[in-house]
């Protein structure tokens, strides 16, 4: 029985070297030389904000201050209770050039659907090149629109940005919220680098109009809550039509959650969408969080039933030194390297919150974004 244990987790670590070298090291040993449009293309910067009050008024000058000639930044209302639309109203009074709003009345069909007062967003938006981020982000410098926008061609209609989360001091729980975001970066990255993209997070992405128009919007999706990111680029990004950019410029940032209940609720809103993935994505992407489980815990049972545990243990610092590379490498490009040194405590306990999440939308299905 335990030959067969020791077999099964040389094949487990066969599957996790062919995910970190093969897949997620075409990102992380990438060059990033994309091809680059220089016109200054006219841009829509769309927010959709649902009782943000507070953090419109702290992070809408970061979006009026950009460097770049041709924006406007189209706010959208989402049926807020708080006072959103009178700070809207505001900055609109302002900067009446550039700022658009779309104030988005309950509609009873589709209540609660972000998807719904996006796409009105969307219609009201002059310009094709659209550019989208959350109410409580940043951008990280002055030229992010550029810098996001200038990958736009003729063929490619959708890019990828990174949304990190601000760095808190002496906190174990942000420190595991980036440390997820760095892996699920990763992740995505590398699968648009293979020609499999298959999401992107709504915090820093860019798409045309006519790609959104091309493919009806959200409405093979309307109906699942959450998604308006990922299930949408899962449904019409092609290696031909996407890409991504990483230039720290490009960078968003936005607040993290600072207590562990509010974080699960967020990542079961996220982790519910993958069921609607492609199935060659929920394949991947099953495989390689159920051999990350696997892995573990075999090696942690041939070393208590003392079999071939030396080979185990080659084998699991083999794995972590591979992890290094990879992690380490990538964590440098997207400005994460406070994470790298942790990284083999922050997986295991990633991994434990991962199952209770799995397990808890079985029961539960969240019902709100």
């Amino acid at each position: 029985m335990a030959e067969y244990v020791f077999i099964a987790f040389i094949v487990i670590f066969s599957i996790q070297l062919f995910y970190y070298l093969i897949i997620f090291g075409q990102f992380t040993f990438s060059k990033n030389k994309l091809t680059k449009n220089k016109l200054n293309l006219p841009v829509s910067v769309i927010i959709c904000a649902k009782n943000e009050a507070e953090n419109l008024t702290t992070f809408i000058p970061y979006l009026i201050s950009q460097n770049y000639q041709y924006f406007e930044i189209v706010l959208i209302n989402d049926a807020s209770t708080d006072n959103s639309l009178e700070i809207m109203e505001q900055f609109k009074k302002q900067h009446s050039s550039k700022i658009k709003i779309v104030d988005v009345k309950p509609n009873e069909q589709f209540w609660g659907s972000k998807k719904y007062a996006l796409t009105l967003g969307i219609k009201a938006a002059k310009h094709n090149y659209l550019l989208f981020t959350d109410a409580d982000c940043k951008p990280i410098s002055k030229n992010w629109i550029s810098e996001m926008t200038i990958h736009f061609s003729n063929n490619k209609q959708l890019i990828l940005g990174y949304g990190a989360y601000k760095k808190i001091k002496n906190s174990f729980l942000n420190k595991l919220i980036r440390f997820e975001t760095l892996i699920t970066a990763i992740q995505y990255f590398s699968y648009q680098k293979i020609g499999l993209p298959y999401m992107g997070v709504g915090r820093n992405i860019a798409y045309t109009k006519n790609l959104f128009y091309s493919a009806n919007g959200f409405t093979n999706h309307i109906k699942v809550k959450s998604g308006d990111d990922d299930l949408f680029v899962n449904q019409v990004a092609t290696k031909q039509n996407s890409t991504y950019c990483i230039n720290s410029e490009s960078f968003t940032e936005s607040l993290p959650k600072t207590s562990f209940k509010a974080w699960i609720h967020q990542k079961s809103r996220h982790i519910s969408t993958a069921n609607y993935y492609k199935p060659i994505h929920k394949l991947l992407l099953g495989l390689f969080y159920s051999s990350q489980i696997i892995f573990w815990v075999m090696a942690v049972i041939l070393i208590i039933i003392n079999y071939n545990w030396q080979t185990t243990l080659v084998i699991v610092v083999a794995r972590l030194f591979i992890q290094y590379l990879i992690i380490g490498f990538s964590a440098k490009k997207l400005k994460e390297t406070d994470l790298i040194l942790l990284f083999p405590f922050l997986e295991i306990f990633l991994i434990i919150i991962q199952m209770f999440i799995f397990i808890k939308n079985l029961v539960t299905k969240p019902t709100h974004w």
